[in-house]
């Protein structure tokens, strides 16, 4: 059961990672990354941050140079909300293929 506290932080890392990404994939043309979900733990020091990439044939190499550079996501963040969190979690990246899963199901019922 999420707390509160931990849902309003979940809240706020994902927009300030929304924007992040938006800012950073607005440089690479043609590529959507959206943050889908984040989970943090009771605790507060780790949040699994789940991604959709559009398109998705791209989506494990970014998922690698993303992982690549958590610890620079991870600063920017803590300049966006070092007003409002005190410590910054350390950022797990996850894969959310929930939007394949959804295409494939459909296509599976139109044929």
């Amino acid at each position: 059961m999420e707390t509160t506290r931990q849902a309003k932080i979940s809240r706020l890392l994902q927009k300030e990672l929304s924007e992040i990404f938006r800012l950073q994939t607005a440089k690479t043309h043609g590529v959507i990354i959206s943050v889908s979900a984040v989970r943090v733990s009771p605790d507060l020091s780790i949040a699994k941050v789940y991604l959709s990439v559009f398109p998705s044939e791209k989506s494990q190499e970014l998922l690698e140079s993303i992982k690549h550079s958590a610890k620079t996501i991870r600063y920017d963040l803590a300049q966006k909300v070092r007003f409002q969190l005190r410590k910054t979690p350390e950022l797990a990246f996850y894969l959310d293929d929930s939007l394949d899963y959804l295409e494939n199901i459909d296509n599976l019922l139109k044929s």
